[in-house]
């Protein structure tokens, strides 16, 4: 390359609160809303005398699980909720989430029940949803961070557990743009195996400048997220070294997509403290869409 020739390469954009991580985030502070800890819920006791005599009351029925592979007509707040009762659609009609995994929660620690909005049993829950859905979708890890699509999970009511509900519901969304939901396509098993884009993450704008807004591919965009940059350790590496640990890793992605090697743009977005501790550990690399 002679001294003359650079490449015109975009600076590092500054970090914007991923909607993606948000949504995580607001899940997560939202379903771990606690009013007893971990601490067994106390139950009724009674005299030997009073037990004997006394009519036991009428004890309520559990409303039964939910059903997998069901779809539903979920708003954006429905999909933060913690709990749920919306009741299932056919997935041949519009909808706009799909339950993709029901589990037990384990309600009983060392022979005493756990309160269902405990930490405890919330953090089996948004653990298991998450880790289920590459598989369901088909999808490598990578893919799926390039996607808009996510997991979203529901528990029963304290009210509900206290008659006996001990299910979870994990159910999949796309986010179509702030406080709304894209509709999905029919039935998502294996949606993200193959070539396709009906899914993937692009950008209206460069991302960190004014106009930028994440949106489905299939919708009118300008930039396109090529890859992930994972980010070691269990605690935020801080600001600077999440920064740096992209710059090489985004130019030579821009580089590659380039129509010219000598002349091109990149850009990189790096979490913030916010979303790493709602669970995003990695960076995204970006360039202008061909």
């Amino acid at each position: 390359m002679s001294p003359e020739l650079r490449p015109t390469m975009r600076p590092t954009i500054r970090p914007v609160m991923l909607l993606l991580g948000a949504l995580a985030s607001v899940v997560l502070l939202a379903a771990g809303c606690t009013s007893g800890g971990d601490q067994p819920r106390a139950g009724s006791t009674s005299t030997p005398a009073a037990a004997a005599t006394a009519t036991p009351p009428p004890r309520a029925t559990a409303a039964p699980a939910p059903q997998d592979r069901t779809c539903h007509r979920l708003t954006y707040a429905q999909a933060l909720a913690p709990t749920t009762t919306d009741a299932p659609v056919t997935c041949r009609s519009s909808h706009t989430s799909q339950t993709y995994a029901v589990g037990r929660l384990a309600t009983e620690v060392g022979g005493h029940l756990v309160a269902v909005d405990s930490p405890r049993l919330q953090r089996q829950v948004s653990t298991t949803c998450p880790q289920r859905l590459a598989g369901f979708l088909g999808a490598s890890p990578e893919r799926l961070r390039l996607s808009m699509l996510r997991a979203v999970w529901f528990t029963p009511t304290v009210d509900a557990s206290d008659q006996g509900a001990d299910w979870f519901r994990c159910d999949v969304i796309a986010v179509a743009a702030a406080k709304q939901l894209a509709p999905l396509a029919g039935n998502l098993k294996g949606a993200l195996r193959g070539t396709g884009d009906t899914y993937a993450m692009c950008g209206t704008a460069e991302p960190g400048t004014k106009g930028f807004r994440r949106v489905l591919c299939r919708e009118k965009h300008s930039w396109r997220a090529l890859r992930t940059v994972a980010l070691a350790g269990r605690s935020y590496p801080g600001e600077t070294a999440a920064k740096a640990a992209g710059q090489k890793v985004c130019q030579e992605a821009g580089r590659n997509v380039a129509a010219d090697a000598l002349d091109y743009k990149w850009g990189y977005e790096w979490p913030t403290a916010q979303q790493w501790a709602a669970g995003q550990n990695y960076g995204i690399c970006w360039a202008p869409a061909s």
